[in-house]
Parts: C-alpha cells; structure tokens; sequence
C-alpha cells in the first residue's frame, strides 16, 4: 500500500511541476549556501506505525498529524519519552497532512480532499472546516500567517483566522526552482522545508523565497533501524533553544537535534 501511495504521489508532483529534468533535482551545495549537519543530543522513542506529516512543539507539548487514509491522526505527545497524551482520527476518507498551532487552535490540513480542520488545541475536537483549492502537504504559523506547501515549489500564506490566501511565493536557490517541499516549520524569520524523498531540509526566506541553508541529515537514522521507515519528515523547533526535534515517516525514533555547519 505504501509503495503504491508513494509512487502516484510522485507522479502528481510530477504533473504539478511540469516534469522537468531541472525541477525535478533535490537541492545541492550552492556556493555560499551553507550546508548543515545535525547534532544528535538525544533520541526519543516514537510509534512506528506514525505516519508522520506535521510536528510542532508548544509548551512541553510535541504535536503530530499523521496520514495514511483510515489512519490519519493529530496527537498530542509527551517529547520526553514519546508517549501519546491525546489522538483523535480523521474521517476514513481524509489523508491528514501537515498541522500547526495557532493559539488555542490546531489547523490540519489534508492531502487532497482540500479540506483544513481547525481543533481545540486542548481537546484535539473539530471545530470547523474550510476548503481550500489544490493539495496540501506541509503548514506553519509564523506568528503572523500560516505558510502552507503543495508539493511544487510554492509556499502560499494564509489567514490564520479564516485560512484564506493572502499571497504566496516561490522558492529558488541559485541553480533554479526548488520542489517537492513538504512540512513546514516557522521558526526565526525563516522557513524549515522537508524536501520529499530526500535526506534534506532547506531554509527558506519567506520574503524572497530563496534556500539559505541545506541540511543534511542523511544517515540519521541508522542503516540498521530502516527496516519498514519510510521518508525523512517532522521538524519541530524546540523553543527558547536553537534545537528542533526531527523524524521521518513510520520512523521508530526521534531525534532532538541541532543544526550546525559541516566541516
């Protein structure tokens, strides 16, 4: 099931971009890019059958939405050891995409039922929908706005009160477009992008759209604990601190980690 998931995701991806060969490559050392490596400080146990497609962490708690449709999620977890506080399921036909907090709300978006749930932050209820047109894979609040991610290399940003648009903009580094961006975090000014179905994040500047920084988390999961995981996804930062806790889909662990330049 997964791998046919995986393989007609990556054909509307293609069918969104235009299925060029220059679009279509992961991001890449760029003279005066940066590239990041992570410093493990810890690793937390995490539920491999979690779908992982939003991560947040606001006061000592670490939510997640998850997808897979029947089995889509948003959880609130405990970030010391893992543990689920609170979940509630989506509706068998949604596929949950990313998810962010917003004061007392959680917005969660789906992948291609065009649909966003906002949620009592403190019981994870519904409290309304709203539609919204194209597919939707990644979500974060800068404090200001929502930025959401499609799969292309768009970043669209929204009300955080009625989830219209409000404008959008496209990302570049220096050898062109950058695709497949999936979920978000809003941290500092800048824009945290898994990149789908690499091992990279990409900083982004929200106001120009260009990369600022690759990282480079390959092999961060042990070659020996891939068994059954899928693709790297989940970025949290860590508040007051400049960590951020990361995982991957139908990972077995998650890593509190900082970013740092290699070499």
């Amino acid at each position: 099931m997964l791998a046919r998931l995986t393989a007609v995701a990556a054909v509307l991806a293609c069918l969104a971009t235009g299925c060029s060969g220059t679009e279509q490559r992961p991001p890449s050392g760029d003279p005066g890019v940066p590239t990041l490596r992570p410093q493990v400080l810890a690793e937390i146990p995490h539920d491999r059958a979690a779908f992982t497609q939003g991560l947040e962490l606001v006061d000592g708690v670490l939510y997640e939405g998850t997808g897979l449709e029947g089995q889509s999620e948003v959880r609130a977890t405990d970030p010391a050891d893992g543990a689920v506080r609170e979940r509630m399921k989506l509706p068998g036909e949604f596929f949950g995409e990313g998810i962010t907090v917003v004061g007392d709300r959680i917005w969660q978006i789906t992948w291609q039922n065009g649909v966003a749930i906002e949620r009592d932050r403190s019981t994870l209820e519904e409290r309304r929908r709203v539609t919204y047109a194209g597919e939707g894979w990644g979500l974060c609040h800068d404090g200001t706005r929502l930025v959401m991610s499609d799969g292309t290399d768009k970043l669209t940003f929204r009300d955080p009160a009625t989830f219209a648009e409000t404008g959008e903009v496209r990302v570049r580094d220096a050898r062109g477009p950058v695709v497949k961006l999936n979920e978000l975090e809003c941290v500092n000014g800048a824009v945290y992008a898994n990149v789908w179905e690499t091992d990279r994040i990409v900083r982004i500047d929200p106001a120009s759209g260009g990369v600022t920084a690759v990282v480079d988390l390959a092999g961060l999961l042990p070659e020996g604990e891939r068994a059954g995981a899928d693709v790297l996804n989940g970025i949290a930062a860590v508040p007051g601190t400049d960590e951020f806790i990361v995982t991957g889909k139908l990972w077995p662990k998650l890593f509190r980690v900082r970013f740092a330049t290699s070499g």
